[in-house]
């Protein structure tokens, strides 16, 4: 939910502009004029313009062509020959109204018809007396109204037995001795009459033998407009006559009931306002004797686009975003393009067509005007427009400052969250809401994004593009308006992984009634190897994916529903993660015999001899397939053995049989034998039922219920019951109830109203002796709604609990609810926006809402019902739920190594799905054993506003396992599932020696071109360090030596060796390291103000700066300075002199300390602690310093 705010001082106004008329498309004839209509309204009068093929008409200049007064185009004497078609072509009319804005209308086709040319003429025939003749006369289509028929040289009068097909070719039926004579065409199209070649046709006596069937014209397949008329040519020669009808689909046409089809001379099919309906395969059928032939042609109907929904006009204010929509339909489905002002609209990264829609983002004054929305197919086009006014923001009082320190906390490859404090001029800015406003940089057009409720100071910008500059400005606002903008601020998104594309080519078949095979090809941009595939796979009507890892290219998923419709998607796996997943595909697996019976078995005895069975199909779930019929199994009680079967086709239930499904596949379990006896004798039917024994009424308000019982005599047959009833009569209203049928409730009556009711029995002879009862319905009673509660509080009560209480001014001042009433309670999130509102019902002034979500914000509202009469609802209450520890592991964690540094990698997550609350810091636990103990693993405490991290010198060509683990100020979540990774290969540090920096915080091998140090500097360095390391242990022996014998019993710190083992003097047993190895269940990160960390994205885990600040655990901890400098990551671990933690492949590596989380409350921001950075030192492999 967007929260804006218009501030106007005047609202314009929208202008009313559109088309009275639009043109049409329209045939002419060279050398005629032709008028193609246009008329635009608006205040002021628009100005009319011309488009022909989407150019400008100059018609001041045009001798031929005149703009008339209504804005019609007047076309005189039309030009068209072989080599120049002027005229012909594509034309819009064009409106436009200064400093408003330009329409256009829908595009006119006028063509112009052609020379006359003949592609078939009359040729000499014969014809049998009472037989059909047809005389060919094709021209081109657009001729065709032009053309007309001529016998001996006298115009042709057309009828019922001679007419003209739509092709020009003329049908004569039933010849007679009249019809013999001299045909000829003529084609009148403007000019000179073009005539035909001239053929005789003669007319032959009807001879006693037979002649063979044939067609004379055939149906062909046919295209038509909804509204237009078809013919479809159907004429057949043969002796006898033959005889035509026509079927479609296969059923029969009724031809001679029906206003719609008629029947022309020969046996032509005519279609009036055809429909949709009217599509299809029709057949012409011409019978003759003992001979049949036929054939059939294709209709299709095509529809105009339409519009379902035409754009509205909008008001916006700049950089906001607004959407046109438009929904068209058509046959062929119609295409839309967009206009703006009479110019097509190009999509872009600000203007986009979705779905048909018309997207503007980050509006500009410029964007003012109006739009319109253009359907085209084959059939036409259509238009429909809206308006689009920029209003101006105007302000009524003092405005908010700048919000102040706007920074981006968060940055992804297609987002970025941004959060800052209130303005100077409103420190507490409980009441304003705040636009983030932001562009590409080197781009005008701004995009706006609204906090979602006031006081809020965060936003995520979403849909970003990767490796994308940004600038980013936060306005507030006021009741007054908007205040002044914060300094730009400019963030570019993270570059993005190269994933693995879709897999082409996924087809998905059934093997089996509970399997299916799905196969693919390798994806055509893998951006490297591709490492494992994950096919998902869900039943079609519910929304649990499941997944299976494939390393092919196929795989059959077993124990499927049978006859279950599932849909298949692959994604591709690289070394950086899951790539783009493939189109859904649905396949249904193979059906199967069905495996319960049908149900719901009755019998029902209507007579001596027959009995009708009733059943239900079995349940979905069981049917295992379409059901295509009942298998009836039947016998006498008294012979078991003699048992009759009967198969029944279809799934109608009404028959008389009794039951199993059956399926292509077979036939499924029988229900249980149901028994029935069937009557001695038939019930009589030769007279009319009795009177019923008994009627009752009981009126409502605007009902009446109806019982009754039979009539006493049983033995006369009872078909049904005819109900009469009206005010004042019963012959009103007459309603007719199956026999078995007791009571029937009449509804929609008047209240206060009194009504006589009839009852009277009935069988096929007719209707009995009525029986009458009259009843008057009752007032109407309008109830006054109730006060709503008043007073409505929401008490937090603990993470997913909150208690409603609420006051009643109905009740009596002590509140004490005496009375039938309740009260409902509704609840509701508003994240996401489109949520629900679930009810529960109280009968005290008070309810517990449980199973909320934690860290959640509810509004609650309660309304009183008491009888009929119910309030409206209250006043809303909000209330947030606690935080509690998160629910739900990082997701989506991956690692990728970073590019020019093998020995340091990336780790990336997202939060977690059930947060739970603020998150405020992850630790991300690795090691090199996946099975090891989760305290002998390596941790990396982040801060909580950071979703990546670097780990650096980490052994080369080693597996790692890393997972995360997410907390807030309730506690720490569950741990995500481990995730591997490999390091790359690299070449080892020439000499074995690595120089350890403290200044730049790095280590670099001997002769490394990028070490800091040349060789010289190295030298002074070595001397200086072997000197200081000397002098250092002769002081600490002298001062040992002198320790009382029960301080030599404490521990004692020796110095590092090269494989991470420690060396102590004297005796091992007595001797052992300290314990400064900082449990995991120890880990809190340190609170602090502001972090001065200038890099919100990537962190990394420093060596300390000083010893002030390393934060002590507790007590156990050794609070000596030297002790500290001289511990490192996994000490402790081992007591033995010669033992190596399973780590200790990373030889030479800056040690790093772990960061210790101290206990405090979490109201302040987390940030990782900081150690003292120890001194640089020369490591030489093979070789220690004592």
């Amino acid at each position: 939910l967007e929260c804006i705010f218009l501030y106007v001082y005047d609202v314009r106004t929208f202008t009313p502009f559109y088309f009275l008329v639009e043109p049409v498309d329209t045939l002419s004839v060279r050398g005629s004029s032709v008028i193609l209509n246009c008329s635009a309204y608006s205040e002021p009068s628009p100005k009319i313009e011309w488009k022909k093929d989407g150019t400008f008409l100059n018609l001041v200049s045009d001798d031929r062509r005149q703009l008339l007064s209504d804005g019609s185009l007047f076309i005189r004497n039309v030009v068209h020959s072989k080599h120049s078609k002027p005229d012909e072509g594509y034309y819009q009319c064009v409106a436009t109204v200064e400093n408003l804005g330009t329409i256009v209308s829908r595009t006119a086709k006028l063509t112009v018809a052609g020379l006359p040319r003949f592609a078939s003429q009359p040729e000499p025939s014969s014809v049998y007396a009472g037989n059909s003749a047809i005389l060919n006369c094709e021209v081109n289509v657009d001729l065709v109204p032009f053309v007309r028929w001529e016998q001996n040289r006298q115009p042709l009068l057309l009828h019922d037995r001679v007419i003209k097909l739509p092709s020009g070719t003329l049908v004569i039926s039933n010849a007679t001795e009249g019809d013999g004579g001299l045909y000829r065409c003529i084609v009148e199209s403007g000019g000179p009459p073009k005539y035909s070649d001239e053929a005789e046709l003669k007319v032959l006596p009807d001879p006693e033998f037979t002649s063979n069937l044939v067609f004379l014209k055939q149906p062909s397949s046919l295209v038509r407009v909804i509204g237009q008329s078809v013919v479809l040519p159907c004429v057949a020669s043969g002796l006898p006559t033959p005889a035509i009808r026509w079927m479609k689909n296969e059923e029969a046409l009724d031809t001679e009931s029906s206003e719609k089809l008629v029947l022309l001379a020969g046996g032509s099919l005519e279609i009036s306002d055809v429909t949709e309906e009217d599509a299809g395969t029709y057949f012409c059928i011409a019978e003759s004797g003992n001979e049949t032939i036929e054939a059939q042609a294709e209709l299709t109907v095509q529809a105009q686009p339409e519009f379902l929904k035409q754009p509205t006009n909008i008001y916006a204010h700049e950089s906001m975003d607004i959407v046109f929509e438009c929904e068209v339909t058509g046959k062929p489905t119609p295409t839309v393009k967009w206009v703006k002002n009479g110019d097509m609209v190009i999509p872009s990264d600000y203007f986009k067509i979705v779905e048909h829609n018309l997207q503007v983002l980050g509006l500009v004054k410029s964007d003012e005007g109006f739009y319109q929305c253009i359907a085209e197919n084959d059939v036409g086009n259509a238009q429909a427009g809206a308006q689009l006014i920029i209003l101006e923001h105007a302000t009524t009082g003092p405005l908010p400052s700048a919000p102040r320190d706007v920074v981006a906390s968060l940055v992804s490859t297609r987002f970025i969250k941004l959060t800052w404090r209130t303005p100077a001029s409103d420190p507490h800015g409980d009441n304003l809401t705040y636009s983030v406003f932001y562009t590409k940089e080197g781009i005008a057009r701004e995009r706006v994004e609204n906090t979602s409720r006031p006081g809020e100071m965060q936003v995520t910008i979403q849909n970003l593009m990767p490796a994308t500059v940004y600038v980013f400005r936060v306005m507030a606002q006021n009741k007054h308006g908007s205040g002044e903008s914060s300094a730009p601020l400019r963030v570019e998104t993270q570059p993005e992984v190269q994933l693995p594309g879709p897999a082409p080519n996924i087809r998905a078949y059934a093997a089996s009634p509970t399997s299916i095979t799905v196969t693919w090809e390798t994806p055509l941009s893998g951006n490297g190897e591709i490492q494992n595939y994950k096919l998902y796979y869900m039943e079609k009507g519910t929304d649990k994916e499941q997944d299976v890892d494939i390393s092919s290219h196929s795989h059959t998923i077993n124990g499927l529903k049978k006859y279950t419709e599932y849909s298949f998607r692959v994604v591709a796996y690289n070394k950086h993660g899951p790539g783009v997943s493939t189109q859904d595909v649905a396949v249904r697996t193979l059906s199967d015999v069905p495996s319960a019976a049908p149900q719901n078995l009755s019998l029902e005895v209507r007579n001596s001899k027959s009995i009708v069975i009733h059943w239900q199909p079995p349940p979905p779930a069981t049917q295992n397939g379409q059901i295509t019929g009942y298998k009836i199994r039947y016998r006498k009680a008294s012979r078991k053995s003699d048992v009759t079967e009967t198969l029944v086709t279809g799934t109608q239930l009404s028959q008389l049989i009794e039951v199993a499904a059956l399926t292509v596949n077979g036939t499924g379990p029988a229900t249980d034998w149901l028994s029935a006896e069937t009557f001695e004798s038939d019930l009589d039917e030769t007279r009319v039922p009795e009177v019923p024994s008994s009627l009752h009424v009981r009126p409502l308000v605007t009902s009446i219920v109806v019982s009754w019982t039979p009539p006493e005599n049983q033995n006369i047959v009872v078909r049904g019951y005819a109900i009469g009833y009206g005010i004042g009569s019963p012959h009103a209203q007459t309603i007719k109830v199956d026999y078995k049928q007791r009571y029937y409730t009449i509804e929609n009556l008047d209240p206060s109203s009194h009504y006589v009711i009839t009852l009277k029995a009935f069988n096929n002879v007719g209707e009995g002796i009525p029986l009458y009862e009259s009843a008057v319905t009752r007032p109407h009673t309008d109830p006054t709604p109730m006060m709503p509660p008043v007073g409505v509080q929401a008490s937090i009560l603990s993470h997913d609990t909150i208690r409603i209480t609420w006051a009643d001014n109905s009740l009596p001042k002590h509140q004490k609810i005496t009375d039938s009433r309740y009260y409902t309670v509704r609840w509701k999130t508003n994240i996401p926006a489109n949520t629900k509102y679930k009810n529960a019902n109280a009968t005290t002034l008070s309810y517990l809402v449980t199973g909320l979500k934690a860290n959640t914000l509810y509004e609650f509202s309660v309304m009183v019902t008491k009888g009929r009469r119910s309030s409206t609802w209250s006043m809303t209450a909000h209330g947030t739920t606690f935080e509690f520890v998160p629910t739900s592991p990082p997701k989506d964690v991956t690692v990728v190594s970073k590019e020019g540094k093998p020995r340091t990698i990336i780790v990336n997550w997202q939060p977690p799905s059930e947060a739970n609350g603020k998150i405020t810091g992850y630790i991300i636990y690795y090691s090199t054993d996946v099975n090891a103990e989760i305290h002998d693993w390596v941790i990396e405490p982040v801060v909580g506003n950071r979703l990546t991290h670097q780990i650096q010198e980490l052994t080369l060509d080693t597996p790692y396992y890393f997972k995360i683990q997410a907390r807030n100020s309730k506690g720490m979540g569950p741990m995500s599932e481990a995730v591997q990774f490999r390091t790359p290969k690299g070449k080892a540090p020439l000499n074995g020696v690595l120089f350890c920096v403290s200044s730049v915080g790095q280590c670099f091998p001997h002769g490394s071109p990028t070490s800091p140090l040349d060789s010289s500097v190295l030298l002074v360095i070595i001397v200086s360090v072997g000197v200081v390391t000397i002098v250092v242990v002769v002081v600490i022996a002298v001062f040992c030596t002198r320790r009382t014998t029960s301080h030599q019993k404490k521990k004692r710190a020796a110095c590092k060796s090269v494989n991470g083992s420690h060396k102590y003097k004297g005796n091992s047993k007595d001797v052992k390291p300290p314990d400064l190895w900082i449990h995991h269940e120890r880990l809190e990160l340190k609170p602090i103000d502001k972090s001065p960390d200038p890099n919100p994205i990537m962190t990394d885990t420093p060596i300390p700066r000083n010893s002030q600040d390393i934060t002590p655990v507790d007590n156990s901890m050794d609070s000596n300075i030297h002790q500290r400098r001289n511990s490192y990551r996994g000490a402790g671990r081992h007591e033995s002199e010669d033992s190596m933690s399973t780590l200790a492949g990373r030889r030479g590596m800056r040690p790093k300390m772990m960061m210790p989380f101290d206990s405090q409350p979490p109201q302040r921001k987390l940030k990782a602690s900081r150690f003292p950075v120890l001194p640089v030192y020369p490591v030489v492999l093979g070789n220690r310093y004592e």
